[in-house]
């Protein structure tokens, strides 16, 4: 799929996809939204000390691994707002 063709989704609705008050688990990075729902290491939306729901861009400088991770995960969306 086009990354164009990806719907746009707000901050609102990417911080309900927390992993708590919805069954998805999303993170956004570099603007595009992420759906890691079928990962352990984000059971319950929390991976240490980062949260689901929320934009890890500015985060990701603190991991122990680069970017490289999110390519593992299917793109749901582009972040808008």
């Amino acid at each position: 799929m086009d990354l164009c063709e990806l719907p746009e989704i707000g901050l609102r609705t990417l911080s309900l996809h927390n992993g708590q008050d919805r069954d998805k688990v999303w993170v956004a990075f570099k603007g595009l939204i992420y759906d890691v729902t079928g990962s352990r290491l984000w059971a319950q939306g929390k991976h240490y000390a980062h949260w689901a729901g929320q934009d890890l861009t500015q985060e990701l400088a603190q991991a122990p691994h680069g970017e490289h991770v999110f390519g593992r995960w299917p793109v749901v969306g582009r972040l808008v707002g």
